[in-house]
Formats: C-alpha cells, sequence, structure tokens
C-alpha cells in the first residue's frame, strides 16, 4: 500500500533547503552512469573531512545521532520516501546538526552522485528484506548493490548491518561471503552481546521490545576502490 503525501509536504521539502540533494529527478535515468551530477563534498559541507553514509535512514534518528557524536566526519543519508525524508531533514535542521545531508532516492542512483572511492563507511540499518525470493535483486545487499558500494567504498571501507529479520541476515552473509567481503564481528543477538557505542534505530527499538533479536555483521574488502576499477 503507497503511503498518502503529508500535507503541506511540497512547503515543507522546500523549507529544508540544501539539506536534502534530490537524486531522483525525473530527467535522471540510474542507469545511464555519468558524472554531471558528482557531488563536490568541500561544496556540499564547506570541508574536506571524511564521508560515511547511511541507506535507508528512515526519520533521521540514527544519522542524526552518530553525526552529533562524530562532528570531524561528514554524513550522507539517504532514503526513497519524500514523507520520511523530510522529517529527517527538519530533525538535523532543529537539531543543528551541520555535517549531516539527505539524498532522496534509491541506492541505484548513488554511482551518479557519490564520488569513487570516497567513502568510509556504509550503514544498512534495517532494511527491507523483501521476503519474497522474486524480489531478491532488490535487497540491499544483493550483489548488485555490493557491486555499487564496493566503487563507493576507500580501500579499507567497511559496510555495516543490522536487521531483525534472520533469514534475511543469512541471504547477506551468503552474499558478501560468495563475492569476496571479509565478515567480522558478527553477533547473533546484539543487544544480549558486549558490544559498545551501538545506537539505536527507531525500528531497532520497536522490534527488541517485541523480543526479537537484533543480529548485526561488518563486512569489509581489502582494496576496495582499486578492485572495482579494474
Amino acid at each position: 500500500m503507497r503511503m498518502r503525501r503529508k500535507k503541506h509536504l511540497e512547503e515543507r521539502l522546500a523549507e529544508c533547503g540544501d539539506y536534502i540533494i534530490y537524486m531522483d529527478r525525473e530527467d535522471r535515468n540510474y542507469q545511464v552512469k555519468d558524472t554531471e551530477n558528482i557531488l563536490d563534498y568541500e561544496t556540499v559541507f564547506d570541508n574536506r573531512n571524511p564521508v560515511h553514509l547511511e541507506i535507508g535512514c528512515g526519520k533521521g534518528q540514527f544519522a542524526c545521532e552518530i553525526a552529533k557524536r562524530n562532528p570531524g566526519i561528514n554524513y550522507l543519508a539517504v532514503e526513497k520516501s519524500s514523507n520520511v525524508i523530510v522529517d529527517a531533514a527538519e530533525k538535523a535542521i532543529s537539531e543543528g546538526i551541520p555535517n549531516l545531508r539527505f539524498l532522496r532516492g534509491g541506492a541505484e542512483y548513488l554511482e551518479s552522485y557519490i564520488p569513487s572511492g570516497s567513502v568510509g563507511m556504509i550503514y544498512l540499518n534495517f532494511s527491507c528484506p523483501f521476503p519474497k525470493k522474486s524480489y531478491a535483486a532488490h535487497r540491499l545487499t544483493h550483489r548488485n548493490f555490493l557491486a555499487i558500494y564496493e566503487k563507493l567504498l576507500t580501500d579499507g571501507g567497511e559496510i555495516h548491518q543490522k536487521t531483525d529479520n534472520r533469514a534475511f541476515f543469512e541471504f547477506s552473509l551468503e552474499e558478501f561471503s560468495q563475492n569476496g567481503w571479509t565478515l567480522k564481528n558478527i553477533s547473533l543477538d546484539l543487544h544480549n552481546s558486549d558490544f559498545e557505542g551501538n545506537i539505536v534505530t527507531e525500528y531497532e527499538k520497536r522490534f527488541s521490545q517485541a523480543g526479537f533479536p537484533i543480529y548485526r555483521l561488518e563486512a569489509f574488502k581489502q582494496n576496495c576502490y582499486k578492485q572495482s576499477k579494474t
């Protein structure tokens, strides 16, 4: 079921100004890779600090919190839904977070906006699991998306994933392993582990309170950007 558009949505989006960058404009074809729209981070953030990326940021709880904890890192948070991204951007603006910007659109657009080899970390927090096998290519840890992330990450860059869906987590483990990624710090019950510094998202809190274990992994690929060029 499609989400109903919020009242005064266009006005609210406009008021967010340059906090939202629109990747999914009608005149863009993500299948055509070009450099016309590649972001200049210094223009976006007014500095040359390292850049981290969250894909599927929801209402921005994780993105806002991690950006506040790490003022020396710039964060880009990706979200498809205008109804949702407007809440996230308004939250960042109201909390005065200068090192966070939002990208509206799907992960398939990222190659046309993010400079290759420029992202130190990618966060995938509670992505849609698309449980039907016929929709597997839509999962954000499908090998097609992993190939995109590989191009964006710096050498030594990492992907951190959290989910409450065991089948999706097992799928992710297989996709990473079968496509040359190294896995570490795998947790089958994050909230009952010794992991420190976890930022609880809105979905994570809901699922954990309902008694679901939270699964987490970290993945990296040596010489990531170099390999993606060959």
